[in-house]
Parts: C-alpha cells; structure tokens; sequence
C-alpha cells in the first residue's frame, strides 16, 4: 500500500509561481512513474506531467510546457511540481499520481496509476 501526500497548493496571483509537492510513503519503494494530473471544475481529469523514476525523463502536457517543471527525489520518494508563469487556466485541484512498477501503460492515462493523492487546491486569481 502507498498513500500519497500533496502540499504547497494555495492561492497565487497570475504571473507568479507554486511549488507543489507530493511524498510517497509506504512499503513501495522508488515508484516506477511518479506523476501529477489536474481537474478543474467541469472538465474532465487532465494529464499534466509525469517522471520516470531513472535518467530524468520527462513528459509534460501541451498546455504546461515551458511553465512546470516536474522533478523527482528518489531517496525522498518524493515528486515535485514547478509551476511559473502561472495562468488563471491553470486554477484546478491537482492529483500526485503513482505507477508502482514497470509498466507499458500509458502514462498519461489516469487509469494506468495505481495510487493517488487527495488533491490539493490551486487557484490563480486575476
């Protein structure tokens, strides 16, 4: 069993920046995927960026590139989300998300994650 625990979520001004994170606990060990997913009122669950647990791969959705930054600490099992330049769209509840194992699903599927967090808020005003 995982739980995962998300922080740094709150309110922000556009323009400006959060820093989200999210600590796997558990008896698993250095998750295979570690990734973040965002819901905003009315709108579907939406992939917004995952990492690879090796070599720092990453993968990020259209609408975040060049503005997030995921990261990972694999000693912490720990996943972070950088987000700058931060848009009222951007104003979602936002998921941590964890691929155990090896897998060939897809990653940016949200049935294709085993554990998942309880959200935490952002919200971008202006």
């Amino acid at each position: 069993q995982v739980q995962l625990v998300e922080s740094g979520g709150g309110l922000v001004q556009a323009g400006g920046s959060l820093r989200l994170s999210c600590v796997a606990s558990g008896r698993t060990v250095s998750p295979y995927i570690m990734g973040w997913f965002r819901q905003a009122p009315g709108k579907e669950r939406e992939f917004t960026a995952a990492i690879r647990r090796n070599f720092g791969i990453t993968y990020y959705a259209d609408s975040v590139k060049g503005r997030f930054t995921i990261s990972r600490d694999n000693a912490k099992n720990t996943v972070y989300l950088q987000m700058n330049s931060l848009k009222p769209e951007d104003t979602a509840v936002y998921y941590c998300a964890v691929i155990r194992a090896d897998s060939s699903a897809n990653y940016r599927a949200a049935h294709a994650y085993d554990y998942w967090g309880q959200g935490t808020q952002v919200t971008v005003s202006s």
